[in-house]
């Protein structure tokens, strides 16, 4: 089937995803609604004159950045009937028509557990969603999050400590890396997972796309782990959707003076398990999973530098003395976003302790 039509179908105007799907039921395929006449559109009584005016006259220029994008290496378009389309994602009442992905291809496919929580969190929740994610990620299942600042962020960094495949689904097009601070961690992800967007190449982070992002997170995933997060958060409009799509919801409990437990602490009422331990988890799930999962990866090197070499260089820049980001920049030549991702890394691992908000040392 011809990508261009799919895509061109995504660009009509006033073409809402329950009229696509009808539209994709009454005519089989994209390819056959903009080759139908003007008299069977209108007889369907799905489209309005201005869609109808764009099917008839469609603009091919509209998509050339997507088809330009889908030819590089390790970057591909596929659909909803596509045979590499993840299952579990096509159960949900809304799955979206076309998924872009960046990186490998298979893993999007992999037993998952979406791990989620607050931008802000507390040392504690950052600590659980790294340590959560890794032992998980060893268990068998892939860590899926939203790579947001905080928990999200942890969460892709635990699973690539253990070596693991992650999926970081993005509110933007894949052209882009949001928040941009990110970019060495979008690439780990991308050597090791993939990046997952349903949004076309070109998408800027509006905010009105984030509650769709976080539906694509919930319906790729068996189950969603909350660590923390507030009563009014995109972290529980994703819990929501879990519940709505007929998916396990965990939640971690935490200290009742801790802003950050109330959404959890809600979620639990609202009969999400509570955990402690990531065998709570498993049994829950009650699936088979793969061990082995850390040897899926891709047949590729990775592209971006050695995790391990990273953390040698800009280690050996800190010591007994407090030293800034800027610094340890000036000292290695290494980029801020490269030494900002490590930094958290190494303070994960119990290596170094942050101080007075911008001071790094040896602990």
């Amino acid at each position: 089937m011809d990508l261009s039509y799919w895509l061109m179908l995504l660009k009509a105007p006033g073409l809402g995803l329950q009229t696509l799907y009808k539209a994709l039921k009454f005519f089989e395929n994209p390819e056959k609604i903009f080759l139908a006449s003007k008299t069977e559109l209108k007889e369907c009584k799905l489209f309005d004159k201005k869609t109808i005016d764009f099917l008839k006259n469609p603009d091919f220029d509209l998509i050339k950045q997507d088809i330009d994008w889908s030819k590089k290496d390790y970057c591909h378009i596929i659909t909803l009937i596509d045979e590499k389309y993840p299952e579990q994602l096509k159960k949900i009442y809304d799955p979206p028509p076309l998924l872009y992905v960046r990186g490998d291809l298979d893993c999007i496919s992999l037993p998952q557990i979406a791990i989620i929580g607050s931008r802000n969190p507390s040392p504690s929740g950052s600590k659980n969603a790294y340590e959560f994610a890794k032992l998980l990620s060893k268990s068998g299942l892939a860590i899926t999050s939203g790579m947001a600042s905080g928990i999200d962020s942890n969460a892709h960094i635990g699973a690539l400590k253990a070596n693991c495949p992650t999926i970081a689904v993005c509110g933007t097009g894949l052209d882009r890396i949001y928040p941009a601070r990110n970019k060495s961690l979008a690439h780990e992800i991308v050597s090791k997972g993939a990046l997952v967007s349903e949004f076309t190449i070109g998408t800027p982070p509006l905010a009105k796309n984030f509650p769709k992002r976080n539906r694509v997170i919930s319906g790729l995933s068996i189950g969603t782990l909350v660590v923390e997060a507030g009563l009014k958060s995109g972290t529980m409009i994703t819990a929501k959707s879990a519940m709505e799509q007929g998916r396990e919801v965990f939640a971690i409990p935490s200290s009742i003076h801790n802003p950050m437990s109330k959404g959890c602490h809600k979620l639990i009422k609202q009969g999400a398990k509570l955990v402690d331990n990531i065998t709570d988890i498993i049994e829950e799930l009650n699936i088979n999973l793969d061990p082995n999962i850390s040897q899926h990866k891709q047949s590729k090197k990775d592209i971006n530098k050695n995790v391990d070499y990273d953390h040698n260089l800009v280690l050996k820049y800190i010591g007994y003395e407090a030293v800034t980001v800027d610094e340890i920049v000036e000292k290695s030549g290494l980029s801020p976003q490269i030494i900002n991702q490590t930094l958290i890394f190494l303070e994960l691992d119990d290596k170094i302790i942050k101080i007075n908000g911008n001071g790094y040392l040896l602990k």
